[in-house]
């Protein structure tokens, strides 16, 4: 499941906390990408996107209460310079975050459509990404969203792809595809992300939960 910050995408703090509660009363159970082969019957990741600050503000009382995790994906650019008038967490207000809620992954460093830049370029901006995580001491997992959810659709660019992120040593990456995913899965690298919107109804929150992509609305 994704919860994207900019404008169009955000949810409110109210109806996130409809949804973790429905979560909650359905019994799923949140795990971290880490956790992704335990043999819980109904898991779910919850994912966050770029390190806004009000993931700082209301998630961790949210989580708590509910006794969910989330995955929070760093760009670290947007960390380090802001992103429009958006206001981010600082490294330091990361670390705070509470390892038994909160796993921190990668969204690259500059945050660029993948498909425009070439793979040496792609491996550079990752490997960027996670030398700032490590200056400050955050420890992270090697899992990485696709800035935009893109990434190249070519066969021998794609190949490229993988391989550099094989070598990196990042486990899973994840794109939108609003499809459920189930494991093992032989595709790592195109893991789907169920796209919550935030003027989504609960109600098409929880078809969305169980069906994925929805084609009735």
């Amino acid at each position: 499941m994704e919860k994207e910050g900019d404008t169009e995408l955000t949810v409110s703090a109210e109806n996130l906390e409809k949804q973790f509660k429905y979560i909650k009363e359905k019994a799923y159970r949140s795990v971290f990408f880490k956790e992704i082969h335990s043999e819980f019957r109904k898991k779910i990741i919850i994912t966050f996107d770029d390190g806004y600050y009000n993931n700082y503000e209301f998630l961790p009382s949210l989580l708590q209460k509910y006794d969910l995790k989330a995955t929070i994906f760093i760009s670290t650019s947007f960390i380090e310079n802001g992103y429009d008038e958006n206001k981010m967490m600082g490294f330091e207000d990361l670390k705070k975050l509470s390892s038994n809620f909160f796993e921190i992954a990668l969204h690259s460093h500059s945050h660029q459509n993948f498909r425009t830049l070439s793979n040496s370029e792609i491996e550079n901006d990752l490997k960027l990404n996670m030398q700032i995580l490590e200056s400050h001491q955050i420890q992270y997992s090697k899992v990485l969203a696709y800035p935009y959810g893109k990434y190249p659709k070519n066969g021998a660019e794609q190949e490229k792809l993988f391989h550099t992120l094989k070598k990196l040593g990042i486990d899973f990456a994840v794109r939108i595809g609003n499809k459920i995913n189930y494991f093992p899965n032989a595709k790592p690298y195109e893991l789907c992300r169920i796209d919550i919107k935030g003027e989504d109804s609960l109600q098409r929150f929880k078809l969305k939960l169980i069906l994925g992509k929805l084609k009735l609305f």
